[in-house]
């Protein structure tokens, strides 16, 4: 997370606080949490305020340790108004405001501190230009003399002959009466990890499975509050059970990791975006104990009151658009995980058997998508094979 959107605030200025109250929920990428103060003492002024964004690692609001301090705290806050517009406080803890008479707190940046031990300049006697005086690394180079390199913009351009220079990009313009939309926290966030599958070398291997049996187990089951969402990560855990390295995951690039953990994430659409809710040691849970979680779940990615580990601990992802009647379609590999499998719809399909008889099943087809530097197409072949076998075989999912 690098910047949460402020959803709303608890407490109001003048509120007394104490350490480990909350004081305002934050919007991060993929929901709404409670943010607590780190220190007893008096809001004393909103920095930040509701519907604005805040940068990791800038005071969202100024506490005061007694009542005298208010409007020493206020002042300051009233000189930063101008800059809460854009993206520029945070969403750590409010700061404390210190009496004018005690030593001043310095605050640098990681690289202006890294700098100053370079250049033997001694950090508590520089002046810092960044928000609420903090130091920057400009500031410790101007301490120590050293004149910034002119920046790419301000070089000189360099010379091309006509002949070789590029030919100019025409960009679409935007039509008019177009309308422009912002992303949203969320929708940031899933460009940023698309952006980032494209960097894994994946592959597809698609497989059919009948699903005439899933499909009666289903309607005896759905009275007890079972999805079919529910049977096929239940499917899906048992599966990968037997088949560990379509589970494992690689981040580095230069080993990978056979997790020891069955956690199946399954995509979830909902407003503004998109999410995974996990459900942790699938193939550890009896199937109505599955359902129930897995509707607990849902009701909380809908309220946006998901924690960090109810949705960045999957370790296999689900994608089922059948209940949209899409008869195939290919997913994109989650960053961080070996494998991601994608559900069409089951429909009625001719097929004929060994003796040459035809008769009509249900048939669904799976796409999976995975990592071909830990999976190969042999591992998700078997893997597909067992799971397939499941489908047509689900009496065990009860089990």
């Amino acid at each position: 997370m690098t910047e949460g959107k402020i959803v709303s605030w608890i407490k109001s200025e003048g509120d007394v606080l104490s350490k480990g109250e909350s004081v305002v929920v934050v919007e991060s990428d993929k929901a709404d949490m409670d943010v607590e103060t780190f220190y007893d003492g008096i809001l004393a002024a909103i920095v930040v305020n509701e519907g604005e964004s805040a940068l990791v690692g800038a005071p969202i609001g100024l506490l005061a340790e007694t009542e005298d301090e208010i409007a020493e705290a206020k002042a300051k806050a009233q000189g930063q108004s101008g800059s809460t517009t854009t993206p520029e406080p945070e969403v750590a803890a409010p700061s404390s405001v210190s009496p004018s008479d005690e030593p001043r707190k310095i605050v640098a940046t990681p690289n202006a501190k890294k700098l100053a031990k370079q250049h033997k300049v001694d950090i508590n006697k520089v002046n810092g230009s960044g928000p609420f005086g903090r130091i920057t690394a400009e500031d410790v180079e101007k301490s120590a003399g050293i004149t910034p390199a002119p920046s790419p913009a301000a070089a000189a351009p360099a010379v091309v002959t006509p002949e070789k220079a590029a030919a100019p990009v025409s960009l679409p313009e935007i039509l008019p009466g177009a309308t422009v939309v912002p992303f949203t926290t969320m929708q940031v966030a899933v460009s940023k990890n698309m952006v980032e599958s494209l960097s894994v070398p994946s592959f597809r291997v698609g497989y059919p499975a009948v699903t005439d049996a899933l499909d009666a187990l289903y309607l005896k089951v759905k009275k007890k509050g079972v999805t079919m969402t529910a049977l096929l990560a239940k499917a899906v855990a048992m599966a990968l059970a037997q088949h560990p390295v379509v589970n494992s995951s690689c981040k580095d690039g230069k080993s990978f990791t056979y997790n020891s953990s069955i956690n199946i994430a399954v995509a979830v659409a909902i407003n503004g975006g998109l999410i995974t809710p996990v459900l942790q040691d699938a193939d550890k849970l009896d199937l109505y104990l599955l359902s129930q979680k897995w509707k607990e779940l849902v009701e909380k990615a809908r309220a946006k009151q998901l924690q960090p580990h109810e949705y960045n601990s999957g370790t296999f992802t689900l994608s089922n658009l059948g209940m949209f009647g899409v008869d195939r379609f290919d997913a994109i590999l989650p960053p961080g995980q070996g494998a991601i499998m994608a559900v069409g719809a089951s429909k009625p399909t001719v097929v004929a058997n060994a003796d040459g008889f035809f008769s009509v099943k249900n048939k669904m087809l799976v796409n999976v998508t995975a990592d071909h530097r830990i999976v190969y197409g042999a591992d998700l072949a078997a893997f597909l094979q067992t799971f397939s076998k499941i489908i047509e075989n689900p009496e065990s999912l009860t089990m």
